[in-house]
């Protein structure tokens, strides 16, 4: 049975001329809506402590007086999703997705608990701390757990999916932060009800199944062929079960543990996790979080000193984020994931050039808004036009689809740990870059920056549309060793 991609579309099957389209099967689009509500906890967590620092430098007058508080408050939700992806990966291949995600809802809602009922702000931190891990994990779970129920057609927009619940859960936050502006207790309320997704994800959670293919590997075959029954029809089923069933005599032939040396000893995992991981470094990179962490304080820099109109603003650009996603989803099976990408950032470098110029040219001025300050404001529109199809959902696509399968929780959770360490490095520097060399200068470095990552996708990053796992494992091979087996280079012929 062969896949072929005809103009416009993500994948017919010649059998019966099928296709494969988003919509096409309900159940796998429910589990993709219920695993990815962890990314809604993802986008939620890291956009409302913005509009709740402002309340709770109110209630606490320590943090008020205090900007190593304030940062900490900010950052510790980051310090727990590194420390959550770390451990995710194991948790991951060891218990599986399913309990993986138990767990992190679990050490979610508890964090929420915790940050609402805080008597002070050191409870706060811990409360932060442990939001942040269950986000960690559950940044690892949701895209391995979204592709390993996915058909290869759709498999990347699927995955995006989980990016989309992201950008919405950062637009709802600041939904909610208007919501809560005029109620008692208002960072509290902004604070704890980031329990309640938590709570419907576990309760849902409880109703669906393992991933099948961890299933078929680590546990119950005939568990995992009745999952995949669900999720393809009979023409695709045999084929899957085949293909899986060949990937369990290659682990069994391996007969070794798994450990974290072997990424970076074996050669082939080694190329993989590089692209992986170098992704997921140049997503933070080139400034996205400094944008939606920001947003306020770019426009206020950019000579429109009402707090009122830039918080509309940055609600503007959440929205634009999430139906910049949505385009994504569309575009990441259509298109493919390395075009997208370099089309992504080619946008983004002329974005960031523009906002540097627009910065470098308003300092020259009295300070009022003028043609300078609406530059940049476009300038910042059109890179959240650029980023959000592309270098938004990419980097989580392409790490939760080219590592092998006993590789496959590991590996993406130490790039989703590298994600997380990119994200805190630029969320603590750009205000201290900024002051120390102007914000036009930051920006023409988050614009060489960019032109690094498009060199980066161009030399390392290879197109993995509509691929299954098994020719994946295939391309890395290659990479690493040659095409020495006789067979059809597959980097020739799915580019």
């Amino acid at each position: 049975m062969t896949i072929v991609s005809l103009p416009g579309s993500s994948g017919y099957l010649n059998d019966n001329n099928r296709k494969v389209s988003y919509f096409s099967n309900p159940y796998v689009l429910g589990l993709t809506f219920i695993a990815g509500i962890g990314g809604l906890l993802f986008g939620y967590d890291t956009g409302v402590i913005s509009g709740a620092l402002l309340y709770i430098k109110d209630e606490f007058p320590e943090v008020n007086e205090s900007s190593f508080l304030q940062e900490t408050i900010v950052s510790m939700a980051l310090v727990g999703a590194i420390i959550g992806a770390a451990a995710g990966g194991w948790i991951n291949d060891y218990f599986g997705r399913k309990k993986a995600t138990l767990s992190a809802d679990v050490v979610f809602i508890l964090g929420s608990v915790v940050m609402a009922a805080a008597p002070d702000p050191y409870i706060l931190i811990l409360g932060r701390l442990l939001v942040g891990l269950g986000v960690g994990v559950a940044s690892v779970t949701a895209p391995v757990y979204i592709a390993e129920a996915s058909p290869s057609e759709i498999r990347g927009g699927l995955v995006s999916t989980n990016v989309l619940m992201i950008t919405g859960g950062q637009f709802l936050s600041y939904l909610v932060n208007l919501a809560f502006t005029e109620i008692p207790g208002t960072w509290r309320w902004m604070l704890g009800v980031a329990g309640v997704p938590a709570a419907i994800q576990f309760v849902l959670m409880l109703f669906l199944p393992e991933s099948p293919r961890w299933l078929y590997m680590k546990k119950d075959k005939s568990e995992a062929a009745a999952v995949l029954a669900k999720i393809y029809d009979p023409y695709r089923l045999e084929e899957e079960l085949d293909q899986l069933a060949t990937a369990l005599e290659e682990e069994r032939l391996r007969k070794q543990a798994i450990s974290y040396l072997d990424v970076f000893r074996k050669k082939e995992i080694r190329l993989a996790f590089f692209a992986g991981a170098g992704l997921q470094a140049f997503q933070q990179f080139t400034g996205i979080n400094t944008v939606m962490y920001y947003s306020p304080t770019i426009v206020q820099m950019a000579g429109f000193k009402s707090n009122q109109l830039a918080l509309l603003l940055s609600l503007i650009v959440a929205l634009m984020n999430a139906m910049g996603t949505i385009v994504g989803i569309y575009l990441i099976d259509h298109f493919g994931r390395k075009k997208l990408a370099l089309s992504s950032l080619s946008g983004v470098i002329v974005s960031l050039i523009l906002l540097a110029v627009a910065f470098i040219l308003e300092s020259f001025t009295s300070g009022n808004v003028g043609a300078y300050g609406w530059i940049a404001v476009i300038g910042l529109a059109l890179y959240i036009a650029f980023f959000a199809p592309g270098m938004g959902p990419v980097p989580w696509t392409v790490n939760s689809e080219i590592y092998p399968e006993s590789y496959r929780g590991m590996c993406g959770g130490m790039s989703a740990t590298v994600n997380w360490i990119s994200n805190l490095i630029v969320a603590q520097s750009f205000l201290s870059l900024a002051e120390a060399v102007g914000t036009g200068v930051t920006f023409l470095i988050l614009a060489g920056i960019a032109v690094m990552a498009f060199v980066f996708v161009v030399v390392f990053v290879p197109e993995t549309k509509g691929l299954s796992f098994e020719e994946m494992e295939r391309i890395w091979k290659e990479k690493a060793w040659g095409n020495d087996s006789g067979k059809e280079p597959l980097l020739e012929a799915r580019s």
